[in-house]
C-alpha cells in the first residue's frame, strides 16, 4: 500500500471534522442580550472560534448564567460579515476596543474572565499577552486552542487561505504562534487551557500549555470529548466553573492583600 494512503484518509477524516464544526447558519448573530451592565461584578466574555459564530455559545452561556454570572461576546466580523475569518491580531485589537468601552461606560463593572474556543482562545492570549489586556482581565480559560497551531490548518490554508488571514496564523510553523509563545504569561492572570486527546481539530499537544516556572498556568485534560462537546459537555463546564471560581478568589485575596485596612 502507499504509504500516503493512511495519511491521506487521517487528513480527509480531520478535515470532515474541521466543516462539521463550521456553524453556517443565517440566525448567526441575533442575539437577544440579557447582561445588566450596571450590576456586573463577575463579568465573563465569550469568544468564538474559526468560521464560528456567537451561537455555539448558548448552552455555555446559558450554564453560565445559572450560576451567577453576567456573560457577554462580540460580534467579530469576518466572512460575509458573519463568520470569524479575520487574523487573531487584528481580533484582540477589536476586543480591546469594545472592552475599553465596557469599562468606560461601566466603571462598575468587576474584573473580566475570558473563556475562548479554539481560535477564540489565541484571540484572549493575544489580547492579554500582547495588548495590555492583563489590566483588565483575571482569568483565561481556552477551549481546545491550538496554541502550538494545527495541521489541519494546511487543509483549510489550501482551501480557505485566499481569504482568511487566520489560517495561516493557525499552522504548526506559524511565525505569528511562535511570537505569541514568547515571554512569560501575565503573573496577575490565571490562565487554564482545558484540552482533549480526542479532539481532532487541535492535538492535545499543541493545546498543552508550558507550565514551567510559571504558577498561574494550569493545564486540565478531558477524556472522550470532541471539539465541538467541548461547548456543550457537561464536564468540560464543570472545570470552566471551577477556574473561574478560582480567578475570582483570587482576585478578592489580591484586593485585600492591597486594601489599607488589610495592613
Amino acid at each position: 500500500m502507499n504509504p500516503l494512503v493512511p495519511r491521506y484518509h487521517r487528513w480527509t477524516r480531520q478535515l470532515r471534522n474541521l466543516v462539521a464544526h463550521l456553524h453556517v447558519d443565517t440566525r448567526t448573530h441575533h442575539i437577544v442580550r440579557k447582561t445588566d451592565f450596571t450590576q456586573c461584578p463577575r463579568p465573563v466574555l465569550l469568544l468564538y472560534g474559526f468560521f464560528s459564530t456567537r451561537r455555539v455559545f448558548e448552552v455555555l452561556e446559558q450554564r453560565l448564567r445559572r450560576d451567577g454570572y453576567s456573560v457577554w461576546s462580540i460580534h467579530l466580523g469576518g466572512a460575509l460579515d458573519r463568520y470569524n475569518t479575520c487574523g487573531i491580531d487584528a481580533l484582540a485589537q477589536k476586543v480591546r476596543e469594545k472592552v475599553e468601552r465596557m469599562y468606560a461606560r461601566y466603571p462598575h463593572m468587576g474584573p473580566l474572565s475570558i473563556v475562548g474556543h479554539s481560535k477564540g482562545g489565541l484571540i484572549g492570549m493575544y489580547y492579554v499577552k500582547r495588548l495590555g489586556g492583563d489590566a483588565r482581565v483575571q482569568n483565561l480559560i481556552t477551549l481546545g486552542t491550538p496554541h502550538k497551531g494545527s495541521r489541519l490548518a494546511y487543509l483549510g490554508c489550501a482551501t480557505l487561505g485566499w481569504f482568511s488571514r487566520s489560517m495561516w496564523q493557525l499552522t504548526p510553523v506559524s511565525p505569528f504562534l511562535k511570537q505569541l509563545r514568547t515571554g512569560a504569561f501575565p503573573r496577575n492572570v490565571r490562565l487554564t487551557s482545558v484540552y482533549s486527546k480526542v479532539d481532532e481539530v487541535t492535538p492535545w499537544t499543541s493545546a498543552r500549555l508550558d507550565v514551567e516556572g510559571q504558577p498561574n498556568v494550569f493545564n486540565h485534560e478531558l477524556s472522550n470529548v470532541g471539539h465541538g462537546a467541548l461547548l456543550t459537555r457537561r464536564a468540560v463546564y464543570e472545570v470552566v466553573r471551577r477556574e473561574l471560581s478560582a480567578g475570582y478568589a483570587e482576585c478578592v485575596q489580591g484586593l485585600r492583600a492591597v486594601s489599607p485596612s488589610a495592613s
